[in-house]
């Protein structure tokens, strides 16, 4: 025999059915591994950290004081303090946390009140005399409180904390990547100064060997052509002084522009700097495994993973029924006086249901899509991860054979001094042709600024890696 349920009970048990078997709406996060198996390996050290130029410690977190310069300190300071950048990401996370605190508040209980006269006629249609216009007025007070039956405010709340993390990394991101910027311009301006004076002294040389060529011409040691070499190698070291000077005034203006200030209001003495900030110890990068700790954009990554899966439980809480209780109390009379009277006073509590139907449809669809967003944002992360890594790699391979070629450029360079030391002594002799002494100049010209731009282009590595290696925004490092 079945027997039949009445219609309000039916409704009773399939709410509690749902009470008792759902707990929080959507998937759990769990923190993903990274790829490539990075976590299984027993060593994480990068492939380069066999250079005896790098070495295998934890990278510290003011490493810009590793060039123990007090002045890039100080800029480094500057840039902290008062970069354009650096502020909009602190208003960026100030505006996320203040989402936060929104979500929160919307998951308390809310109260409203309410009143107002009003004016109305009330009507028989012709059946029976009008009643004629009357007023009254109306008073009341209202609270209600959501009930969380299946996790939606609290999965609101877990996808709200995470975007503020997110968006705390993408700060932290700026002073890295602030921090890198002051010093890469410090580097390229005090570089490009560096290069200058290595070409001022090339040309200073071929000048006074042309003055000395000239007199020989003169004397009938040289030929005419001899002058006219020499006077085209002083031309051709001489164009090489404005795009020097060019590229150290756009440094300049970097910097300024880093600290907050106008492009032209750079530290007037960096105007004449020759000296590239130089570290005088191997660099210390630690492993792989610290690079993914500490780089910010790969904490980023992790934490918009985690919030697009926490909107995930957001969009399935639509498929069942919100539930709130609330309570009401209020008052109606036609005059003021009788507001207060116990005829006139009025109360409501209870819950309230509702389930959308016509919806669901809608809300499936939801589902799917914050599903493909969490889907997206782990290839996002494993990406991060994995960029991260190339660039360290790539960073400090392309250093340690920078410095490979550095050497066997400062090995020429030394080579060509004495060669132009021993054709100089020759040609005071007259026992060599102007040509042949035209020919080591010319050499000597070139392994100098062949090794000046690789001084400039070890300290801009040097840069690079710090970058890759992701520090400068610990809690410790601001100042």
């Amino acid at each position: 025999m079945i027997r039949r349920v009445p219609r309000r009970g039916c409704f009773t048990v399939a709410l509690a059915a749902i009470l008792a078997g759902c707990t929080i709406a959507g998937p759990n996060y769990v923190p993903p591994e990274p790829l490539a198996g990075i976590a299984d390996r027993p060593n994480s050290a990068f492939e380069a950290s066999s250079s005896p130029a790098l070495a295998d410690v934890p990278m510290p977190s003011h490493w810009w004081r590793l060039y123990n310069d007090p002045r890039l300190d100080a800029l480094v300071e500057q840039a902290l303090a008062a970069n354009t950048d650096l502020r909009a990401a602190a208003a960026n996370l100030e505006r996320a946390h203040a989402v936060v605190r929104e979500v929160r508040a919307a998951a308390g209980a809310q109260a409203t009140v309410e009143g107002g006269p009003s004016v109305g006629q009330t009507t028989t249609l012709g059946v029976a005399p009008s009643a004629g216009i009357h007023s009254q007025i109306d008073a009341g007070v209202g609270i209600s409180y959501q009930v969380d039956v299946v996790g939606r405010i609290r999965r609101a709340i877990e996808a709200a904390n995470a975007g503020a993390e997110a968006q705390a990394a993408a700060l932290d991101l700026t002073r890295t990547t602030v921090a890198a910027d002051v010093v890469g311009a410090y580097t390229n301006a005090c570089a490009a100064g560096a290069q200058i004076d290595v070409a001022q002294q090339s040309l200073n040389l071929q000048r006074r060997s042309l003055a000395l060529t000239e007199r020989g011409v003169r004397g009938g040691v040289f030929a005419p052509l001899d002058a006219v070499r020499s006077r085209t190698l002083a031309a051709q070291l001489a164009a090489t002084l404005p795009p020097l000077e060019a590229n150290r005034r756009v440094a300049l203006y970097q910097l300024a522009v880093l600290t907050g200030k106008a492009p032209t209001d750079y530290p007037a003495e960096l105007a004449t700097c020759t000296a590239m900030p130089h570290i005088d110890r191997p660099l210390p990068i630690g492993d792989g495994a610290a690079l993914i700790r500490r780089r910010p954009d790969i904490r980023q990554a992790e934490r918009q993973l985690a919030a697009a899966t926490a909107t995930i439980g957001v969009e399935t809480a639509d498929l069942y029924p919100s539930i709130s209780i609330g309570a009401s109390a209020g008052t109606t009379s036609r005059r003021v006086s009788g507001l207060l009277s116990s005829s006139a006073l009025r109360f409501n509590v209870g819950p309230l249901i509702s389930w959308t139907f016509p919806n669901r449809g809608v809300a499936r669809a939801r589902i799917a899509q914050a599903n493909a967003a969490a889907k997206a944002a782990l290839a996002g992360f494993d990406g991060t991860v994995l960029t991260a890594l190339r660039e360290a790699e790539s960073a400090l391979t392309v250093y340690v054979r920078d410095l490979d070629e550095n050497a066997q450029l400062r090995v020429a360079r030394d080579q060509s001094r004495k060669a132009a030391g021993i054709q100089r002594r020759l040609s005071r002799g007259g026992t060599v042709s102007g040509l042949e002494a035209l020919d080591v100049e010319r050499t000597l010209a070139t392994a100098e600024s062949a090794l000046a731009a690789s001084d400039a282009k070890l300290a801009s590595d040097r840069v690079a890696i710090f970058l890759a290696l992701g520090g400068g925004w610990e809690a410790d490092a601001q100042p």
